[in-house]
């Protein structure tokens, strides 16, 4: 059959020539791809970073990266906690043994600064019970340098010294650490992910030639990914955290992308449409609604690019990269395959051995989902109300979060660099590594560097302040200065200490960096430490907030337009989307800030949440929950174009998309739970958290909000003023035939028609999809002359009315 002389279903467009003209041509490219993927991504775990948590323009990130420039001594990085055993720190043996070590260490190449117990008498480095005290550096270079200088050293440290043991830690080893176990829990959750997540596809499609074709697209997304990371890390720092995203949202979308897409050309190979008419069926539908979710998820993710943590950054880098590639592979990968595969794409179907010997299930296939449709459609207002109140009750646990910084407490708890914070934290006097550290710059005279000091002694938070004039407490000297205070004084440039009485980053030690930041002394202060970085970082994060927001709500409202050519489904697509994460906030503060769970889960709680995760939280689950939402309002929107019927729209696109959501939503859901198997905690986190948020989304959100919100809206939820009316005739796109109800004919409708059912299965009388007067008969889409009254009116409001569809008024401008 030529192309002109097919239905309008039928028609074979431009882009379906494009990838199926030679399929086995596209898929020896995507080979060649996937190949040339895995060389150009080797390595990329090497070259990623374990920091990206402050601000780089912040005062703190400032005066950090002076301090460690001029005064390596005050900014250690290298920790290495020296045990005495049964003796004392002070004991002649256990100082002699000290003393070396330190020399030793030195004596490193990229080694600076380094200071101990045993060289200035602090008794912040020692022990309050003296039997433990430290041994301080600083490994210079950046977090790549640092870490293969501290493989290259630290084994020569470790472990037993004459009467002393050593354990190494500090913020280096803390980092190297994290990298290590990442890299470590990945790997191991992708062998917990995919074996799971095929077996779920075989029960999804009965077929394992089916199943196994997710699972190309998502490989080749997660592959192609690590080679754009790769090449990013050449110019700009990338977290390593981001390939967990990379794993986790490779799999996910790339088996929704193809779920729905096989899905729909398995339907159309059903109703017995030739394998190419099918592939430009599924393009046409699924395809374009595969697009739309592509972009919607990668404009969430792109709001993190707003901030400058390169943290966040880097999870857009991963996110947009990883979506549009899925997307790009569902898109044209996957219908060169299915050109290839024809039928077979059913062959294999391994759940004949669990039917073998049971009765066939009875009833189309979605009935439970329309029932569930009905059932909420007719208590409309109380399923609303009930289950807003319940998302928000879940939500209330996030009232109370506190934000904080991450730490070693990231790390197990049998970690070696965490065990030694865990140390210093419980048994060193003066909060040792919640310090806030005090850069003074011109005019640094001995007398005015005094007086500062004392004035900032006597604030009711400050434990004692240590400089170049001496120490002092409550206003006073204490001690004068020597060689170790001199030190802190050179090239006009002055080092001070100041010690607060709190924890390192408890809301008091926050309002201590603000006061001493509010001081006006004769000279130009800027101010770092774990509580510096920590204000810095909420302000430049809340000051960027808006911004990220607003890229999210407007880009989403824009997409569903374009999409629906409704005003009222974007506002509620992002307000019911919104609404479906209010239970993973509640949780993330209920499990890990308030620490329940945290036995069961295996981590340790630090009493807060690192400042930065809601924000990717929030991108990456709202991006999610847009995806799942576009593939329900998309096959609304579908069956509204082709009937005008309202409410059976709703049903029907729960009917069909209900139970492909859910599985979905299960997959991905297992995948995020194996990345939360990670023995980080902010990956733990991560993890859970958006596999909460999916679940809740989909069978929550999806199943019951949405159509009792959409049933409470009535008619008006496809309300447009005329001018965006003709906005979306014009620039939008949906999923569906573009040929008015009633006039598509040949493979899909011919049989339809003689038989009395319509294209999507459902049974109705001669002459229609549902037959006699006020169904989907002659006339109109709901029966005999229109679609709800005598006439078939819906009224003058700019909605369908006599006679016509949705999609017929628009197309007419009208």
């Amino acid at each position: 059959m030529t192309d002109v002389n097919r239905p309008p279903g039928d028609r074979i467009g431009g882009w379906t020539r494009l990838v199926t003209a030679r399929p086995r041509l596209s898929l020896l490219i995507a080979l060649v791809f996937t190949a040339l993927a895995v060389v150009a991504g080797s390595g990329v775990a090497d070259r990623l970073g374990s920091g990206g948590w402050e601000d780089p323009a912040a005062e703190s990130s400032y005066a950090t990266k002076a301090l460690e420039k001029r005064f390596p001594a005050s900014q250690p990085n290298l920790i290495l906690l020296v045990d005495s055993g049964r003796k004392t720190v002070d004991d002649p043996a256990v100082a002699a043994e000290a003393r070396a070590l330190a020399k030793k260490l030195s004596d490193e190449q990229a080694v600076t600064g380094v200071t101990s117990y045993w060289a200035t008498g602090a008794s912040s480095l020692r022990a309050r019970d003296r039997g433990e005290a430290i041994i301080a550096a600083r490994i210079v270079g950046d977090e790549s340098a640092a870490g293969k200088t501290l493989e290259r050293i630290a084994p020569h440290y470790r472990g037993a010294h004459g009467p002393v043991e050593v354990s190494v830690g500090g913020m280096v080893a803390v980092r190297h650490e994290l990298q290590t176990t990442i890299q470590e829990d990945l790997l191991r959750a992708e062998m917990i992910a995919l074996p799971i997540t095929l077996v779920l596809l075989v029960m999804v499609f009965g077929s394992a030639v089916a199943a196994l074709l997710p699972l190309g697209v998502g490989i080749i997304a997660i592959l192609g990914t690590d080679a754009v990371l790769r090449g990013l890390t050449e110019f700009t720092d990338v977290s390593v955290f981001a390939q967990n995203l990379t794993t986790a949202l490779g799999l996910g979308l790339a088996i929704d992308y193809a779920l729905f897409i096989v899905r729909r050309f398995r339907e159309e190979l059903a109703q017995g449409a030739e394998k190419l008419p099918a592939v430009a069926t599924t393009l046409r539908t699924a395809g374009r609604t595969v697009l739309f979710s592509a972009l919607t998820v990668a404009a969430s993710l792109s709001a993190m690019l707003v901030f400058p943590q390169y943290f966040l950054r880097s999870f857009a880098y991963a996110g947009i990269a990883v979506v549009l590639i899925a997307a790009t592979a569902a898109l044209v990968v996957l219908p060169a395959a299915l050109i290839l595969l024809g039928d077979r794409v059913n062959a294999l179907d391994l759940t004949r051995l669990l039917r073998r010997g049971r009765p066939a299930r009875e009833g189309e296939p979605g009935a439970g989902w329309a029932r569930l449709a009905r059932l909420v459609m007719r208590r409309a207002p109380l399923f609303a109300l009930a289950t807003v109140a319940g998302l928000v009750a879940l939500g209330l646990p996030f009232l109370r979060v506190e934000f904080g910084t991450a730490d070693d407490r990231q790390l197990p708890s049998s970690a070696e660099s965490h065990v030694v914070q865990q140390h210093i934290r419980e048994g060193f006097p003066g909060g040792p590594g919640g310090a806030v550290e005090v850069l003074a710059e011109g005019g640094t005279g001995t007398k005015a560097l005094a007086d500062y000091s004392a004035k900032v002694s006597a604030l009711p938070q400050v434990l004692r302040v240590d400089g170049p004039a001496g120490r002092f407490t409550d206003g006073r000297r204490v001690a004068e200065p020597g060689p170790a205070e001199a030190a802190r004084l050179a090239g006009g440039s002055a080092d001070i200490t100041v010690l607060p009485k709190g924890e390192a980053v408890d809301a008091a030690s926050q309002d201590l960096v603000r006061t001493i930041r509010a001081q006006e002394p004769p000279f130009t202060t800027s101010v770092t430490g774990t509580a510096a970085v920590l204000v810095d970082t909420k302000d430049s994060i809340g000051d960027r907030l808006p911004w990220a927001a607003a890229i999210i709500v407007a880009v989403t409202l824009l997409l569903v337009f374009l999409l629906t050519g409704s005003v009222l489904i974007p506002i509620q697509a992002v307000l019911l989307n919104a609404l479906s994460l209010t239970a993973m906030f509640g949780a993330v503060v209920w499990v890990f800030q308030d620490g329940h769970l945290s036995g069961p889960l295996s981590f340790t709680t630090s009493g807060d949440i690192e400042t930065t995760l809601p924000v990717l939280m929030f991108c990456v689950a709202f991006g999610l929950s847009m995806d799942y939402g576009v593939f329900l309002l998309s096959r609304i929107k579908e069956e509204y174009d082709r009937t005008g019927d309202h409410q059976a729209a709703v049903e029907f696109g729960l009917r069909r998309t209900g139970g492909l959501i859910t599985a979905a939503a299960l997959i991905l859901a297992v995948v995020m739970v194996g990345i939360g198997t990670s023995r980080v905690t902010n990956t733990k986190m991560l993890g859970l958290g958006i596999a909460l948020a999916v679940l809740m989304d989909a069978m929550v959100v999806r199943g019951l909000l949405v159509p009792a919100v959409m049933k409470l809206t009535g008619r008006a939820t496809w309300w447009a003023p005329g001018p965006l009316r003709r906005l979306h005739t014009r620039f939008g796109l949906s999923e569906g035939e573009s040929a008015p109800a009633g006039s598509r004919t040949g493979a899909r409708t011919g049989t339809d028609a003689a038989s009395g059912s319509d294209a999507d299965g459902r049974c109705g009388g001669e002459g229609g999809p549902r037959g006699e007067k006020g169904s989907h008969g002659e006339g109109g889409p709901h029966g005999e002359g229109g679609s709800h009254g005598e006439d078939g009116s819906h009224g003058e409001d700019g909605l369908p009315g006599k006679g016509e569809t949705v999609r017929d008024r628009v197309s007419t401008g009208r």
